[in-house]
């Protein structure tokens, strides 16, 4: 199971107040200058990538050595 579904299973068994407070954060964590419409189309993108196998979903691991990878960049 990915690190995401994981996530989400998680989300979903908190209280309502707490998921919107989530909710309300990842939002804010996006782009201030996209729109819902925008951001809607980009999930919708990246979820018919996975689906057609054009990229693959990374594990946890995966993730965090890309972010580590790119810090040392920096």
């Amino acid at each position: 199971m990915s690190t995401v579904t994981e996530i989400q299973e998680l989300a979903m068994k908190l209280p309502q107040r707490s998921r919107l407070k989530l909710a309300g954060d990842l939002l804010r964590s996006l782009a201030a200058d996209s729109s819902p419409r925008d951001l809607l189309d980009e999930a919708t993108r990246r979820d018919d990538e996975l689906d057609s196998g054009k990229v693959h979903e990374l594990d946890e691991s995966q993730f965090w050595a890309g972010v580590n990878r790119r810090r040392s960049q920096t």
